[in-house]
């Protein structure tokens, strides 16, 4: 093995060789076997093989095995100088392998080497896309555990950060057509993290390039199949995919599939869900996506049927009045328990599904089932007017510190939840019933308008901004805090009690 001597003198005559330089084979094997030397010897090694590396296509195998040898050396520093340079054997048909090195170098434990392999594969990313994703691809689909998850993270944080040249459409098209063989096996975890690679796609941007994503996430979500709520595995890949679903959709690109899947499949399963995170509000959680859902369905095939299974299952949530005894008091141990959080839920999807059949409750219904509706609906709209009034009450006035308190921060949710049940439920008590109002569900951005004004179809609910405390309107920029949960006994964990005949509500502390 040549010493430091050696390696600097066969160093020296391939530099001052210049356009003669690939005539000295014999100097640059002398390089090369400094690999096998002490630490200083393959410090050289690592950075002079690379620099005459070009000049030699016959000794590309042996010089490009040389610096992966020095890329696993037990010496960090010399890992680290061989990791560096790695990008100058990227050259033609060794890209990809230089690529497949560096994907499988992402394994590394040491941050310092990480950058460096990250750095190396954006360089060589910019001289090669194609080759490079050929290299990262291979890894994913064929490499350890360790590798893909890298590499998958790899390409979900750095892509974006490519300049438009380098990712041209056939580099995205690319992409694409390899994201779809991964995507045939894959983790929760992988899935969402593939759904933010190719939604960043220019080329997906367009209304087709949605309509493609929809298409890939109805598959991975398994849509022609009998839908599981005892099966934790089942739910939750719903969950994920639905969740990755929704903000593609638009006017031009319908929800209707998962709408459909949701009203027949899952609906009549609610109760019986599995939840597949310890703490997680299952079922609202399914019925807040599907209320997001609703606004963006198409023509669907069984509208009657699927709208009277939305309708069946809002009648669960919604109670007749409690009956009354001769004293006027109720008659019952308890009162009706209001879960307002389900109820926005399931009332904006019957609204929005009830628009494609404006007559369902009239035509569609026999007299006695309306007439039943109507009863609940005035129970829960008579509660909600009371309610409503209070939280307006609680919050007029506060502002800056005042309205970043947990507790009036729940009272701001509440009011976004039954001002917006409030505008629902006065639709549909017109003759026939309506269904033009809008309203902005209350998990979503509203905008502000001032506090104090009553309820009505275009005031919806109230916001904590940075500063002050307003009633917003729909069509807002700013965002909100979500409930998680809501039986009027625990929306704002405390009672009320109110002089109003019949309402549900109780009081044991008034509001503060």
């Amino acid at each position: 093995m040549p010493t430091v001597e050696e390696l600097y003198r066969n160093y020296g005559i391939l530099a001052d060789a210049t356009e003669q330089v690939g005539q000295h084979k014999d100097a640059y094997q002398v390089i090369l076997d400094g690999v096998k030397g002490g630490t200083k010897e393959k410090r050289l090694a690592a950075q002079f093989i690379p620099k005459f590396f070009k000049h030699f296509p016959e000794l590309a195998d042996s010089a490009i095995n040389a610096q992966l040898d020095l890329c696993e050396d037990e010496d960090v520093s010399i890992r680290r100088q061989a990791i560096k340079e790695l990008p100058q054997f990227a050259t033609g048909e060794n890209l990809p392998r230089v690529a497949d090195i560096l994907t499988q170098l992402l394994q590394t434990d040491d941050s310092a080497e990480f950058n460096l392999v990250n750095n190396a594969l954006l360089s060589i990313f910019k001289m090669d896309a194609k080759g490079t994703l050929g290299g990262l691809f291979s890894q994913i689909l064929q490499g350890e555990d360790i590798v893909r998850e890298r590499a998958i993270k790899f390409l979900s944080t750095k892509l974006k950060t490519l300049p438009d040249e380098v990712l041209i459409k056939e580099v995205e098209e690319l992409i694409l057509t390899e994201s779809k063989k991964v995507l045939e096996d894959v983790t929760g975890e992988e899935f969402v993290l593939f759904m933010k690679i190719l939604s960043g796609l220019k080329s997906l941007q367009t209304v087709s390039g949605r309509q493609q994503l929809v298409e890939l996430v109805a598959e991975q979500a398994d849509l022609e199949q009998t839908f599981n709520p005892s099966d934790p595995d089942c739910v939750d890949r719903l969950l994920q995919c639905t969740r990755q679903a929704v903000p593609l959709f638009s006017k031009n690109v319908h929800s209707t599939r998962f709408v459909t899947y949701f009203c027949e499949q899952v609906l009549p399963n609610l109760s019986t869900l599995t939840t597949p995170v310890e703490g997680l509000d299952i079922q609202l959680e399914v019925l807040k996506l599907l209320a997001e859902m609703s606004s963006f369905c198409g023509d669907m095939e069984k509208l009657e049927t699927n709208l009277r299974k939305l309708f069946d299952k809002l009648l669960e949530y919604m109670p007749l009045p409690p009956e009354e005894a001769e004293n006027g008091e109720n008659a019952g141990n308890e009162e009706p328990k209001l879960q307002f959080s389900y109820v926005e839920c399931l009332l904006y999807s019957f609204h929005q599904l009830g628009r494609k059949l404006p007559d369902f409750l009239t035509a569609k219904l026999n007299a006695e089932k309306l007439k039943d509706f109507k009863i609940r609906l005035q129970y829960f709209a008579r509660g909600l007017q009371v309610y409503i009034r209070q939280l307006r009450l609680a919050l007029q006035g506060k502002t800056g510190e005042a309205l970043k308190t947990e507790e009036n921060k729940i009272k701001v949710v509440a009011l976004k939840i039954t001002n917006n049940i409030n505008v629902l439920i006065k639709d549909l008590f017109h003759i026939p019933p309506s269904y033009k109002s809008t309203v902005t569900l209350s998990w979503k951005p509203v905008q502000k308008v001032e506090i104090g004004e009553e309820p009505s179809g275009e005031v919806e609910v109230v916001e904590v901004g940075e500063h002050e405390a307003t009633v917003v309107e729909e069509d807002s920029t700013k965002s909100s805090h979500s409930l998680q949960h809501c039986h009027v006994h625990n929306i704002l964990k405390f009672y009320y009690s109110l002089d109003c005949r019949g309402c549900p509500l109780k009081r044991t502390a008034a509001f503060s």
